[in-house]
């Protein structure tokens, strides 16, 4: 797409801002048929925001522009050794027509945290915010206002370096935000998938990156995703590296599983060990349950117990939670000494009430007490 000429947006963090607005935007008819159906990661809005980053000279030539093709060297760094990190966050459609984005300075801080893991440079994390608004300014017509749709939002980072030398880090980087707007992430209504126990394949282990959100972790998990789907499962579940017996993840979300009922019920997720990405949804619900009457910790559950539990009816309920998804039931389980599930198969109520309270949150029609929201104009 062609742009018109460059504006400043003002500075941040030391960085100006250069808006270069497309001169061809999809028209109001265009935009309203793709968001019609849009899908999970499918259509992408007008423009990007890309900020570089060389080392010796920080970060510098920050710019709002048309969404469009990167053009890369077959020699660079990402291609060849994997240096790139990546977070996803949403921003809501509230019922008043203005627009919000749910907790995005705690995805500032895991990107960071990922980079420090991946030996790339940290941004700072006002710029990391100003980038999203300033492309939610832009772009603000993109973001859906049917239920539960959201413009899901991609900030990432990669090398750039021109070379194979495997020697140190890559000295120059790109940083991009692009946007999509995005139905729900299981299609039709909440309902529970049903998951398979990998054996034979691992996520992460303790010291490597499997508490960073680089996209190795991602490629990693491909093949037993897909063995999941031939047994006739939705998802994965991802058990430790040492004993393959200590459940951790599912495919790329955090777990959570419900003992008992009722004001009794009691939550526990598996804790986070070096090994599991920590998950702001996680995070949001571990403040968030206590004040609705639960009980939640943080420990090691094994599939031995998860079984046992659920054929005893103790464990009432699983889900689990990340920022695409928002919270999913697991209704059942398969792995290759049997399956089993949780209660009679479908939502319980815990998982249900946690998730129309944080919903109700990220859209605006429940209070926000922990300043989780950051309303846009």
């Amino acid at each position: 797409m062609a742009t018109t000429g460059p504006t400043a947006s003002g500075s941040v963090g030391g960085l100006d801002f250069d808006v270069r607005p497309s001169d061809r935007p999809r028209s109001p008819d265009e935009r309203a048929a793709l968001l019609e159906s849009p899908g999970f990661g499918q259509i992408f809005t007008d423009h990007m925001v890309t900020i570089r980053y060389e080392s010796g000279k920080g970060w510098y030539d920050a710019r709002l522009e048309p969404y469009g093709p990167l053009s890369l060297d077959p020699a660079t760094a990402a291609l060849h050794y994997g240096q790139e990190i990546f977070e996803g966050l949403k921003a809501y459609r509230r019922e008043d027509g203005t627009i919000a984005l749910f907790r995005p300075e705690a995805n500032a801080a895991r990107l960071n945290r990922s980079a420090r893991r991946m030996a790339m440079p940290e941004l700072p994390e006002d710029v990391f915010v100003r980038a999203i608004e300033l492309l939610l300014e832009h772009d603000s017509a993109w973001v859906p206002s049917r239920e539960g749709h959201s413009l899901y939002l991609r900030p990432f980072m990669f090398a750039t370096q021109v070379g194979m030398g495997v020697n140190s880090p890559s000295a120059s980087y790109l940083f991009a935000v692009i946007a999509s707007p995005s139905a729900a992430y299981f299609s039709g209504a909440v309902k529970p998938v049903r998951v398979w126990l990998s054996e034979d394949y691992t996520r992460a282990a303790p010291g490597g990156t499997g508490e960073a959100k680089c996209a190795g972790n991602y490629a990693a998990s491909f093949l037993a995703q897909a063995e999941a789907v031939q047994r006739g499962c939705d998802q994965v579940v991802w058990l430790d590296a040492a004993e393959h017996r200590w459940v951790e993840e599912m495919g790329g979300m955090n777990l959570f599983f419900v003992f008992g009922s009722g004001a009794d019920a009691r939550l526990v997720t598996p804790e986070l060990n070096g090994a599991l990405l920590p998950g702001i949804t996680r995070d949001s619900l571990l403040r968030l349950a206590p004040e609705l009457g639960w009980s939640v910790e943080e420990g090691r559950i094994s599939t031995e117990q998860w079984r046992a539990a659920a054929e005893s009816g103790e464990l009432t309920e699983v889900f689990a939670c990340g920022t695409a998804a928002v919270i999913t039931p697991v209704g059942s389980v398969r792995s290759a000494s049997g399956d089993w599930q949780h209660g009679d198969g479908t939502p319980g109520p815990v998982t249900l009430r946690l998730r129309e309270e944080l919903v109700g949150i990220q859209y605006g029609l429940r209070p926000d007490p922990y300043g989780w929201v950051r309303a846009l104009g």
